[in-house]
């Protein structure tokens, strides 16, 4: 048992740094695609549950030419939760241990598709899981973004065997049920209570898949620079940031995970869009872009 805690304990330490280096890569491609962009970097704390220090985390908030807002933000926070909130999680004590790394980046340009991705690891009491993924919510129909965003991922988990299960399971999470099954984007890769019992290759396999993040991403907005929209692009990709407010704010774990966990709310709101638009019964023009768009927010293979 003694040996497992300090094997357990070792890779949570390597797990917290490496979402920190992480959070410096990626950091340092958005300054690269984005010369003009803003970085306002806050470190916070928190209380846990019985009061006492619960640990905290950097959040880097971006806004730029390029880049309307961003967030890339780590953490590692640790001690008491409710025992509501123990149940939950699935959690065989009242407490937790929790380091990731969470961001999204909304990009001005509506050629240019927003991100998400987090990656974590989670201890609740003696059980120990890994959580997270990637996926893409464009606004404009370039397919082979999408196919390029799949193939990217598809890739990085091909030697474990895991792209054809995680994507579903991102096809079937990232979804506004109240929008007839909607989905918020075109989907990625998403997995949650990762654990095959053995941890060291669990945190090898997670550590190097979460690597290709920059690589799915970047070469698109590479791509995209420069295009030009209409004014019928940014209203289209304001009412799917709508969209993207109604996902966050209903369905999504991570938000409720961190608010319930008495995390900063600055932080875990910061994936909302800087603006969005919700209009009754919204509908794109016939025979539009847009219009076409509006099919592939469904499931899909794409490689």
């Amino acid at each position: 048992m003694q040996q497992k805690n300090v094997l357990r304990d070792a890779c949570k330490a390597q797990f917290a740094q490496h979402v920190q280096g992480l959070q410096d890569v990626i950091s340092a491609e958005l300054k690269r695609v984005d010369p003009e962009i803003h970085c306002t970097e806050d470190p916070w704390s928190r209380l846990d549950f019985a009061g006492a220090p619960g640990g905290g985390g950097k959040t880097r908030a971006f806004t730029g030419k390029v880049i309307e807002n961003a967030g890339v933000n780590t953490s590692v926070v640790y001690g008491k939760i409710a025992p509501e909130f123990a149940k939950r999680i699935g959690a065989t004590e009242e407490s937790m241990w929790a380091a990731g790394i969470s961001l999204i980046i909304h990009p001005r340009n509506p050629h240019m598709p927003t991100v998400h991705a987090n990656f974590r690891m989670i201890q609740g009491g003696e059980k120990v899981w890994f959580g997270g993924g990637a996926d893409l919510t464009p606004f404009y129909p370039h397919l082979e973004d999408f196919k390029y965003f799949h193939k990217v991922w598809r890739d990085a988990c091909a030697p474990y065997g895991v792209y054809a299960d995680w994507k579903k399971q991102c096809d079937e999470y990232f979804v506004n049920k109240h929008r007839n099954n909607e989905m918020r984007g075109i989907g990625g890769i998403f997995y949650d209570h990762y654990n095959t019992g053995d941890l060291q290759k669990d945190f090898s396999m997670i550590a190097e898949i979460s690597q290709n993040f920059n690589k799915s991403y970047f070469p698109i907005l590479d791509k995209r620079t420069g295009e030009s929209w209409t004014a019928a692009d940014e209203d289209f990709q304001l009412h799917r940031h709508g969209r993207y407010v109604e996902f966050n704010l209903l369905h999504d774990r991570g938000t409720h995970f961190g608010l319930q966990s008495n995390g900063r709310t600055e932080s875990i709101l910061i994936s909302l869009p800087k603006r969005c638009h919700f209009s009754y019964n919204y509908q794109p023009p016939e025979g539009s872009p847009q219009a076409a768009m509006m099919e592939y927010y469904y499931p899909r293979e794409w490689v």
